[in-house]
């Protein structure tokens, strides 16, 4: 715990958002962090609850409550309201790996099954995590710590993204030796090319990188698994081989007019931004540009709204939001009581930058396309949208209909598609011959595969989950793995 009466002394406080106009001037992350007596004070808030939930990761109606990762975190709360900042790095890295990308991107569970939300505001808990791994990176405590002892065991690692990473450095920090595949041309996967930059800039993915490579971590970019490497070639090389690729098969929409050109998916309309970005900062002009065009994102959840952020930094014409689902209550309901997700109202940092730019929310609930209309060339430039109500079908089920009479246009040039994604691409699975469920997850025990010295862990696993989720999946499939290599595991 923090201070024993902290959390009636002191109001929640967050860092300062640079305001819309300058931020969407840029892709750089506009997120200032207090200063570090500020956040000690934040850190006095932790309160004796006695039975702390933020820490819980447990399912609660099919949504986290709690840190997946099990995070100590009234231990380092109670450090930095004491200013033991050394201290608080060390316990939070005792869990986990990568705080430095949890603090910007995670939607905090934590914060969300905090006791003192109870009847107040929830202590800042991201903040806190946060300014202790960057305090930490700035005093220079993080220093590479490559292992002293070297099993040598080999070990594939298949994907470069959170769970990849985090199953690597364990097995690394075991003392085996690890390489990483990554397809694209530069490591990080979802980090790297599925976030923006603004959520979370790449210097910060690259110097967890670089330390992982001091810390005898191999990485190999261009190779893309079942294309230009034979899986077989890696199951002769390596004692044990990780899928770690995702969960990167996109949901598509299949309506009239689908084959328009002018109609992406979103995770390419992000990669192609932030690959320009980081090639030439945009200048070569050689990603999918929203520039003076009437944009329509197909979804309502994180990637929909990264898409807007982006759409509105290229200089959209117009942004609108198609959501399926009805628009959620601005507080809890009767039915969703703490310490549940609390499924409400969020507005997150893109719709507020299309209020700023356009005065209005781009999101329109209950709609979904009906059509697709292009011009004489095959480019799109009208969608036809119907608006939906939820009905309960004979089984107990909800589902939506189209209301007759309500459909209406919209103009557009460009449509992202953002309603998620399916489970990993085929082709992977297909390469090594693993077995996939009824989700199109890879099926695994123990985050073993049925062929012999495969693993898998992370969204390719579990399915689309939060970053959270995919580092304590890859923490435990490296368990796993060592096991499988030593008979035991430390």
């Amino acid at each position: 715990m923090g201070k024993p009466t902290g959390f009636l002394e002191y109001e929640r406080e967050t860092g300062r958002e640079i305001e819309a106009e300058e931020r969407l001037s840029n892709f750089r992350e506009f997120h200032l962090p207090l200063s570090p007596e500020a956040q000690q004070r934040q850190g006095a808030r932790c309160m004796d609850c006695g039975v702390p939930f933020c820490q819980s990761g447990m399912l609660l109606n099919g949504m986290a409550s709690g840190c997946p990762l099990h995070n100590l975190i009234p231990e380092w709360n109670d450090l930095v309201y004491r200013g033991k900042w050394e201290l608080a790095i060390k316990r939070l890295l005792k869990t986990n790996n990568f705080p430095e990308f949890t603090s910007r991107v995670c939607p905090a569970p934590c914060e969300a099954a905090c006791t003192s939300g109870l009847n107040g505001a929830p202590v800042s808990i991201k903040e806190n995590e946060n300014r202790i791994i960057e305090l930490a990176f700035e005093r220079g405590v993080i220093q590479p710590e490559p292992p002293k002892l070297r099993t040598g065991k080999t070990v594939a690692v298949i994907g470069s993204g959170p769970s990849g990473l985090a199953c690597a450095a364990q097995l690394n920090r075991r003392g085996h030796l690890v390489t990483v595949f990554e397809r694209s041309d530069r490591p990080g996967g979802l980090l790297m090319y599925g976030i923006p930059n603004m959520k979370l800039e790449k210097e910060i993915v690259n110097r967890r990188i670089h330390l992982m490579e001091a810390e005898g971590v191999q990485f190999r970019t261009g190779a893309d698994i079942g294309k230009n490497i034979a899986a077989e070639e890696l199951l002769e090389q390596f004692d044990a081989v990780v899928l770690c690729c995702g969960a990167s098969s996109p949901r598509d929409l299949n309506v009239p007019g689908r084959e328009a050109k002018g109609i992406y998916f979103a995770v390419d309309f992000l990669r192609s931004t932030t690959k320009s970005l980081l090639d030439g900062g945009l200048a070569e002009g050689s990603f999918l540009s929203a520039k003076d065009k009437n944009v329509l994102v197909i979804g309502g959840g994180d990637t929909g709204n990264d898409c807007v952020g982006t759409a509105l930094r290229h200089g959209c014409k117009s942004i609108t939001q198609l959501e399926m689902l009805p628009a959620p209550p601005e507080t809890r309901s009767e039915n969703n009581t703490w310490p549940e997700w609390p499924r409400v109202l969020k507005t997150d940092y893109g719709q507020q930058e299309a209020i700023h730019v356009f005065g209005s929310d781009p999101r329109i609930y209950c709609t979904t396309v009906h059509e697709f209309l292009a011009d004489e060339k095959g480019w799109v430039q009208e969608a036809v949208i119907d608006r939906l109500i939820w009905e309960k079908k004979e089984n107990g089920k909800m589902a939506c209909v189209p209301i007759e009479g309500e459909a209406f246009s919209i103009k557009t040039e460009l449509v992202l598609l953002a309603a998620g994604f399916l489970g990993s691409e085929n082709y992977i699975a297909e390469a090594f011959g693993v077995e996939r469920d009824a989700r199109s997850n890879i099926a695994a025990q123990n985050y073993a595969t049925n062929i012999p010295k495969v693993f898998t862990a992370g969204d390719m696993h579990r399915g689309q989950s939060l970053v959270v989720w995919a580092i304590q999946e890859g923490r435990e499939a490296a368990a796993a793995v060592d096991t499988f290599l030593m008979g035991y595991t430390n």
